[in-house]
């Protein structure tokens, strides 16, 4: 009965969670449709076909009948001002109503002020929206990650090659409230404690900001005796000081506990997320999360009188703060649950502020521009000419170590100017025709991707070049140079078709931002450059900033370093012991057996148990002389130790240490076929392991840091040595030689060899503290051999042969490695798929092998070509790899094939089926595949073709049958094997989805097999297996035996004419149940299918021109995996308003999507009522097993027909329906 108790706490947790995801269901609903009440005054677009604000709602039919610019160009964009900041979930867009004008694709962005746009992104990628096919139907998007915003701009990428650019659109969402404050950069707010001293054991602080300044103190508190808390941004980084009680460790000389974030300057919306339990810390920014423990010598952080936020205020210097003060706005800053800024907007007395603190956000109306072209992008802005003197000053931020700032060619004849980056260094030129006039160097590591300040002035025949804030030496030969500042000024790099004296480029242009562009001393208005009133540019992305820091996360494997470039990132893998391009691939081998078969004797090296995966190498010893390879792993104390004076009280302790992780450790021990350690206990007046129930006196740790009380010879669990189990210890009265307590020295001996218990990692003696009382200890180094990994090996012995595998996960690098060998022309080795990623690897062709893959970006394939055949029967090797930087294949020792990694795409490769070994496709409803079976030898020569096929009367003696399927369609046909005679075997779904085998055997008699224990067309794998010797008959699915039977000597089976799967073309006089499956005939996915030593599909897709086989209709080999049911949510929905003059509710984009979140409350609610009646049906089973299990040896056992195998009489009823002739069999 004590079930019972389990029971109940197992339907507590189930209700618990049951309830929490009720909640989640139903408490949160922001869909609401936010863009059709705005006024037409609230759209607004980078140019518009009619020349005034065109209104560009969903469904809206009026006037132009939504938005097209005057010119249709990758520049167009229109926007909407929500009036507020509020949470958008979804967007939905048509075309033009009534035109040939649409969108096919689109990326978005957002905006709080209208400046400064961020680009939505999905997976660190710009993201692209798939747009419209008409003018009419809605599509639908949720976004994946809502975005909490006033301005939304629609950015149409590409359109109707037909029309142009023309969009209706909708924004879902709801209102957004939050509380907000503004400092000023000299100013904080005081959150006084309500005692002097305030400590906790958890801490959790929340809190989201923006600015444009790299450093500043966003919040601070300590203790006296040296606990501190402080978060600060340090060169645009977020850097998180935590101290418990050390009071070494100051916050002016402490490094910070830990680093996240970058670009954290760019005046976008930033999270921060503080979770403190004792000293274990996760600190999260945006979605990056670093977990960490502090230093510190105590669980409580100590903090007096008070935290402070936006700096650090000096006590009693009002005015005066220790760092540099946060400069921007904070929002919903929440500590331990108090939302401080509520507090400062209410006054409450908890809240004190020093400075000028507000509770709205200052915008600075900053418009940054990026460059976006190596070679094509520049700007043109105008000067004022032939002004004595020049000035330019501009902001820049960058990753690239060379580019053009500005080229201008000066007035009077004075040369022109060149500023550019070179080596991260910033190099001012004056140059006249090839004369070098003047050269300023200065500043270096310019390229960090922070915001540096650039000025230069030339006044009175001085040139002064300004470094964020700094002046760099003048030019030693500049004093007699005369500047008239030019005519036009280009930034980032020069047009094709300037001379150089125009525009003088040396290097390659800039890529990268600029913004606060000022030309004698006047700013320049980049939005009319924009809008092409002022100055001229190609390829900049004009009011945003596109940096990314590709270094962050660091995808530089087994501690790379990471640097980067504009478009790309490197690995230094220097002292990794990996190589690659993401330091990937570990530099040695896998084991001592990988060392010999290279020709290696023996000596030290250093194994990677794991390859490519997380374990570094680990030094080991290679025993290569012996029959066996052993791998020898030592420890720090393998000689013979002496041991006195320990009792149960005072025990002996060592600990041993291999020079290695125990998860290195363990990675040799699981992946070798056996490991042992000798241990040896020498002893005078000195027990072991006292008597097989007794307390030991001396034991073992292993690897799980769990004691052992057996000793060497003794297999686990037996408190024993090894002379206790062969009967030959000293005294016959104890189990271990030591255990006789004799006053001379005697030994135990023996290999510890059970592979989950090592290796051993500490040794503890007790019982060396008696008169006359000594030991002596000596544990072996760990030994293995034989490498799992190495000496493994499977042979497909038919072409419909396969192995399957979990998923495939390749997060950000992968790779695969195999050797195999062959005969066939060609085959798969593997293939995984998602629903729209997968992962082929094939052998193509006798010489060549294929690797495919597809990260979202469209299929990537690499072929390598061998000059000699590959199907020789010989041993091959072939490894793939996939990184973020390139994709791989190498086959032997063959040049490698590689192709560069494009930029769009996701990052993970995301598969959700099984990793198979096999052939598989695809069918539509009307597929049919057509086997033709060979003529075993002909009764006549010279048949025509019109004539039927003539066989000889010799019936296949047995019958091997498999296949495995996915499908949704019930009625379905799946398998039709036709005999010469009309007789057939068919395998079918019925309407129910139960699987029927019907054997036709003449005009009078169908057996029928009917197997109804699942609905089998629940998009799920399903397996199958027919089998028939002689007469005996069985059929098994998804690997669990359902049917055995007997056919009676009266039936004949006669020899195969032709195979088909899928529908049956041919006019056949199919019987009523079978017509009407093979009206629907099979949409689904196939794959293994094998009848004896034929594989029908393998033939249709790999020789459909030279095997026997027809194929009508559409078949696509493909995996299988697409189809399996899955937990993928789809994010488009599209909605049909193909009525022109009906009404049309102007919600009707979220219908769908209402409907769906009713449909999850109503599942979830049926979920619970299913499983509560499932649990009281299943306690009731229970109690009544209980009560009635003293009958069950009364039950009287079924009447079955002799010839129905006795081990399925419980499970199979065989009826006699419709006829006596016809013979139904449910299972």
């Amino acid at each position: 009965m004590d079930s019972l108790p389990r029971l109940t706490s197992v339907l507590t947790l189930l209700f618990s969670g049951l309830w929490h995801l009720g909640l989640t269901a139903t408490n949160y609903n922001c869909d609401d449709p936010l863009a059709s009440l705005l006024s037409p005054m609230a759209f607004s677009s980078s140019s518009d076909l009619t020349g005034t604000h065109s209104p560009a709602q969903l469904n809206w039919r009026v006037g132009t009948g939504g938005w097209s610019p005057a010119d249709s160009n990758a520049q167009q964009w229109l926007q909407m001002d929500l009036g507020n900041r509020v949470e958008i979930t979804a967007v939905a867009t048509q075309g033009r109503y009534g035109s040939s004008d649409w969108v096919t694709s689109y990326s978005l962005m957002f905006s709080d002020t209208g400046r400064n746009w961020k680009q939505y992104k999905q997976e660190d990628s710009i993201w692209t929206f798939a747009g419209n096919m008409n003018a009419d139907s809605v599509v639908h998007h949720k976004l994946l990650h809502s975005v909490r915003a006033r301005f939304v701009r629609f950015v149409p990428l590409e359109w109707n090659p037909s029309g142009k650019i023309g969009m209706r659109v909708e924004v879902y969402g709801c209102s957004y409230k939050s509380d907000v404050a503004d400092f000023d950069g000299r100013s904080s707010l005081l959150y006084r404690f309500n005692q002097k001293l305030m400590s906790t054991l958890k801490d959790v602080i929340s809190l989201k900001f923006k600015s444009m300044q790299g450093d500043g103190v966003l919040f601070h508190g300590e203790g006296q005796r040296g606990d501190h808390i402080t978060l600060e941004l340090q060169k645009g980084r977020l850097a998180l000081h935590l101290n418990l009680g050390d009071s070494k460790a100051r916050l002016s000389s402490s490094l910070p506990s830990a680093t996240l974030g970058s670009l954290l300057d760019d005046q976008h919306w930033h999270s921060v997320l503080i979770e403190r339990v004792g000293k274990q810390v996760n600190f999260t920014v945006d979605k990056h999360t670093q977990h960490f423990r502090t230093k510190g010598e105590t669980d409580a952080l100590d903090i007096d009188y008070e935290l402070s936020f936006g700096g650090i205020p000096v006590p009693g210097k009002p005015g005066t703060f220790l760092k540099k003060n946060f400069h921007g706005c904070i929002e919903n800053l929440y500590y331990n649950g108090v939302n401080i800024i509520d507090l400062a907007k209410r006054r409450k007395h908890q809240i004190y502020t020093v400075g000028n603190v507000t509770f709205s956000c200052s915008e600075p109306q900053i418009v940054p521009i990026t460059f976006v072209n190596s070679s094509g992008s520049y700007l043109l802005l105008p000067g004022t000419p032939q002004i004595d003197g020049l000035s330019v000053s501009f902001q820049f931020r960058t990753w690239n170590k060379d580019g053009l700032l500005l080229s201008t060619e000066l007035s009077e004849g004075s040369g022109t100017l060149l500023l550019s980056l070179e080596g991260g260094i910033l190099r001012l030129v004056i140059q006249k025709m090839t004369e070098r006039v003047a050269e300023i160097l200065t500043g270096s590591n310019l390229n960090d991707g922070l915001w540096h300040s650039v000025s230069i002035n030339a006044r009175r025949n001085r040139i002064t070049l300004t470094l964020d804030d700094e002046a760099a030496p003048p030019a030693p030969d500049s004093t007699w140079v005369q500047i008239y500042s030019g005519n036009s000024y280009y930034f980032g790099g020069c047009p094709d078709n300037l001379t150089d004296s125009q525009c003088l480029n040396p290097i390659k242009a800039f890529q990268g931002c600029m913004r606060l562009i000022f030309i004698d001393n006047q700013p320049k208005d980049l939005i009319s450059v924009q809008q092409g009133s002022l100055g001229n540019f190609s390829d900049l992305h004009i009011d945003l900033c596109s940096i990314k820091d590709r270094c962050l996360p660091n995808y530089c494997e087994h501690g790379g370093s990471c640097s980067q470039s504009w478009t790309t990132f490197y690995c230094n893998c220097s002292d990794t012991s990996y190589t690659g391009a993401t330091c990937h691939n570990s530099i040695y081998e896998q084991s001592c057996e990988v060392y010999r078969h290279q020709g290696n004797t023996a000596g030290f090296f250093y194994i990677d148990s794991d390859g490519s995966g997380p374990l570094g190498p680990l030094q080991v010893y290679c025993n290569i002389t012996e029959d066996k390879i052993w791998t020898s792993v030592q420890h720090n104390n393998t000689e013979l130790t002496r041991v006195r004076g320990a009792n149960p009280e005072k025990p002996y302790a060592m600990a041993l240490d291999y020079g290695g992780s125990m998860e290195q450790l363990e990675a040799v021990i699981d992946g070798s076929e056996h490991c042992e350690q000798e241990v040896a206990y020498h002893c005078r007046r000195s027990r072991l392991l006292n008597t097989p129930d007794g307390t030991p006196f001396t034991w073992w740790i292993g690897r799980s840091n769990e004691r052992h009380p057996y000793w060497g010879g003794s297999p686990p669990g037996v408190q024993q040595c090894e002379c206790g189990l062969d009967e030959s210890c000293l005294d016959i009265q104890h189990f271990c030689n030591c255990d006789a307590d004799k006053d001379e020295w005697t030994n135990d001996t023996g290999f510890l060899s059970f592979k989950d218990h090592l290796p051993v990692t500490q040794i503890v003696i007790t019982d060396t503290d008696r008169s006359n009382s000594e030991a002596a200890w000596r544990i072996g180094p760990l030994r293995c051999y034989g490498d799992r990994r190495f000496w493994n090996a499977v042979s497909f012995y038919t072409e419909a042969s396969y192995l399957h595998f979990p998923t495939f996960h390749a997060e950000f690098s992968a790779d695969i490695s195999f050797f195999f060998k062959t005969t066939a022309l060609s085959g798969v080795f593997l293939e995984n798929l998602g629903i729209k990623d997968f992962i082929r690897l094939e052998i193509s062709s006798p010489s060549e092998i294929t690797f495919a893959i597809d990260v979202g970006n469209g299929p990537v394939e690499l072929v390598v070509q061998s000059p000699s055949l590959l199907n020789d029967n010989q041993w091959h090797y072939v490894r793939a790899e996939r990184n973020l930087k390139e994709t791989s294949l190498q086959v032997d020792n063959l040049p490698r094939s590689t192709r560069e990694t494009s930029e769009e795409g996701h990052f993970r490769l995301q598969l959700n089926s099984q990793l198979f070994v096999e052939v598989s496709a695809v069918f539509e409803a009307g597929t049919s595949v057509t086997y033709m079976f060979q003529e075993p030898y002909p009764v006549t020569k010279n048949i025509s073709l019109s004539s039927s096929a003539i066989y000889t009367d010799s019936a296949p003696s047995k019958e091997n049958i498999a296949l495995s399927f996915v499908t949704t369609q019930a009625p379905s046909l799946l398998l039709f094997i036709n005999s010469s005679s009309q007789d057939f075997v068919v395998v079918l779904l019925c309407k129910n989805g139960s699987l029927q085998v019907r054997y036709h055997l003449n005009k009078e008699e169908t057996h029928v097999f009917t197997i109804d224990a699942d609905n089998f067309a629940n998009r799920r794998m399903h397996h199958l297996k027919i089998n028939r010797e002689g007469r005996e008959l069985t059929i098994q699915m998804d690997q669990q035996l359902r049917l055995s039977y007997n056919f009676s000597p009266e039936v004949e089976f006669r020899v195969i004419r032709s195979l088909t799967l899928g529908k049956v073309t041919e006019n056949l006089g199919l019987d009523s149940e079978v017509a009407k499956a093979n009206a629907m005939g099979f949409a689904g996915c196939m794959s293994s299918v094998q009848y004896n030593h034929i594989a029908p599909l393998k033939a249709a897709l790999r020789h459909a021109t030279v095997a026997p086989v027809t194929v009508h209709g559409t078949l696509t080999e493909s995996s299988c995996g697409f189809m399996v049911d899955s937990d993928v949510n789809a994010v488009t929905t599209v909605h049909s308003s193909s009525d022109p003059f009906g009404k049309t509710d102007e919600r009707e984009p979220l219908t769908n999507a209402v409907r769906s979140d009713s449909a999850v409350i109503g599942g979830v609610i049926a979920v619970v009522i299913f499983i509560i009646f499932c649990i009281i049906g299943i306690m009731t089973r229970f109690l009544y097993q209980h009560k009635q299990s003293h009958r069950t040896s009364q039950m009287k056992e079924k009447e079955y027909p002799e010839n129905l195998d006795s081990s399925f009489r419980n499970e199979i009823d065989l009826q006699n329906t419709v006829s006596e002739c016809k013979r139904e069999y449910f299972i």
